[in-house]
């Protein structure tokens, strides 16, 4: 398994700031009649997270390889292991997305989703 990191990659992978992580938990509600309202949680991990990234005034080469990171993992359908940056445990993730953007010659703006999933 792949692993999202500064030595994977070849340089600090830690994203700018203004990361954003999302929740989504999976919940099942029931609302009766009388206006009680019952909430159950739905499957094992019922509360997976999502995190939107950006890394600004990268250099060419230094997007070229997150690229061919989240290329390679495209190409294979496999997930890869990340640690967020507000947590010092190692989670799987999939990255279903992302765009880059040219800021300035030779600069460049990566911003990406990566989302959390579970599997052996």
């Amino acid at each position: 398994m792949a692993t999202f990191d500064d030595a994977t990659i070849g340089y600090p992978v830690c994203p700018d700031f203004g990361a954003e992580k999302r929740s989504a938990p999976k919940t099942r509600r029931t609302q009766f009649g009388d206006g009680y309202e019952q909430r159950t949680t739905f499957g094992l991990n019922q509360n997976p997270k999502q995190w939107s990234l950006t890394w600004v005034n990268l250099t060419t080469a230094h997007a070229d390889a997150f690229e061919a990171f989240f290329d390679a993992r495209a190409a294979d359908s496999a997930a890869f292991d990340w640690s967020p940056p507000d947590d010092a445990s190692t989670y799987k993730w999939v990255c279903p997305e992302w765009n880059r953007q040219l800021t300035a010659p030779g600069l460049v703006r990566i911003a990406a989703t990566f989302r959390q999933v579970f599997e052996p």
